[in-house]
């Protein structure tokens, strides 16, 4: 088991411990290369169901359970709060809406601080502590901020994040301090938050966002818990929320190794949606080209997407198209009306994961996804991570209304 460069074009291998956040050749990101030539699909299927019943911290959480393609760690340095588990659910009106009769959300809001962040910060933070790492940071516009926060408190570190000044709901400032965390807020966006600390990974300090390879082995568990789920039979869409883009670049991974050791005989075709005032992946998708120009100034109301420059974008690329699946962005108009109707449904979340629904709406109506695909949309956050946008909609209706 290593780390080795994501460009395949330079293989460049190194220790699966070694401190690097970027490939020392060339720069490319890194992933966690392991070795799979014992994997036995039907045994591990069996194993992995008989875990349930079992009272073991690492069978408990629904990252761990599927620890034969994780990195390997001794049983009392894994940091979980019970992460995974999270459910598939149908809902009438939303399919309605979208214009699908196979609707189903797998909700990554139900994980422990309300958000999908928590099946990679899990990982994440077993190999820091792992490695010695006395203080963990990252960037983050609220999610990753609350998750750190919690998984450093659990692990007994210094937990820091960076924020962007003024555009972090304050539900999820709340967590992050609620759990002890050092917040430190940037003038700027995302991106100079991001780029803030960087510039101070030289100082002790280990980084904890999601261009860390270990958050990404974490994340990729998603699809094993709902693949598992499903009874191992893909859906023909997977439709996920892009922001920076470590979802989609986990998932993609996931499916690689699923298939190419015979959990699935099919892939999904992965749908990327980002919000249209965050938007790079889906112009590059539109003009055809394998640049990604970086949007300066990010704007939308769906602020855990409010990226301009994602890290994680050649791997979410190339997951899209291994997949047959495509990149596309909604208003903050479409999102707003999609996250109503999730919510009517009684489901709820956050506005970043409304995207998906809108998504489909909108490749439903011009034709792109069938009405009887079998479709699972993915919802990242909770809807408590963000009530004051759900007051404020509230207000405007009976504003209009009046």
């Amino acid at each position: 088991m290593q780390l080795r460069c994501f460009d395949t074009k330079c293989a460049t291998k190194l220790d699966l411990h070694a401190p690097a956040l970027a490939c020392p050749t060339c720069g490319e990101l890194l992933e966690v290369d392991m070795d799979f030539s014992a994997i036995d699909a039907p045994a591990l299927k069996a194993l992995w169901s008989e875990r349930r019943k079992s009272r073991d911290v690492r069978d408990i959480s629904g990252v761990w359970r599927y620890r034969e393609f994780l990195p390997a760690y001794p049983a009392n340095e894994i940091v979980s709060i019970g992460e995974g588990n999270t459910p598939l659910v149908r809902g009438r009106k939303t399919a309605e809406w979208a214009g699908v009769s196979d609707l189903q959300f797998k909700h990554l809001g139900w994980n422990p601080t309300g958000c999908f962040k928590d099946l990679g910060m899990t990982v994440g933070m077993t190999e820091a502590v792992h490695t010695g790492a006395k203080v963990v940071a990252c960037a983050s516009t609220g999610n990753t901020a609350a998750s750190l926060a919690a998984y450093a408190a659990r692990a007994g570190v210094i937990g820091r994040v960076y924020l962007p000044a003024g555009q972090v709901s304050l539900n999820k400032l709340a967590q992050a301090l609620d759990f002890g965390a050092e917040v430190v807020e940037i003038e700027g966006s995302f991106d100079d938050a991001l780029n803030t600390l960087l510039e101070k990974t030289n100082e002790g300090i280990y980084f904890l966002n999601s261009i860390n390879p270990f958050r990404i082995e974490g994340q990729k568990t998603t699809m094993f818990e709902l693949l598992d789920q499903l009874n191992w039979k893909a859906p023909d869409y997977l439709v996920v929320p892009g922001g920076n883009l470590g979802n989609s670049a986990a998932f993609a991974k996931a499916f690689d190794e699923l298939l190419r050791f015979g959990f699935i005989d099919k892939l999904p075709r992965m749908i990327v949606v980002q919000a249209a005032g965050a938007n790079p992946l889906a112009q590059l998708w539109r003009r055809g080209v394998d640049e990604l120009i970086p949007v300066d100034e990010p704007e939308t109301i769906a602020t855990a997407i409010r990226i301009g420059n994602p890290r994680s974008w050649k791997k979410s690329l190339r997951g899209v198209r291994t997949t047959g699946g495509q990149v596309l962005d909604v208003t903050d108009e479409e999102i707003s009306e999609a996250k109503a109707v999730i919510g009517r449904d009684g489901i709820g979340c956050e506005p970043a994961s409304a995207a998906t629904l809108a998504g489909l709406r909108k490749l439903r109506a011009n034709n792109t996804i069938p009405s009887d695909a079998s479709v699972v949309a993915i919802l990242t956050g909770h809807a408590l991570k963000d009530t004051n946008f759900i007051i404020r909609s509230h207000q405007r209706e009976e504003a209009h209304a009046h």
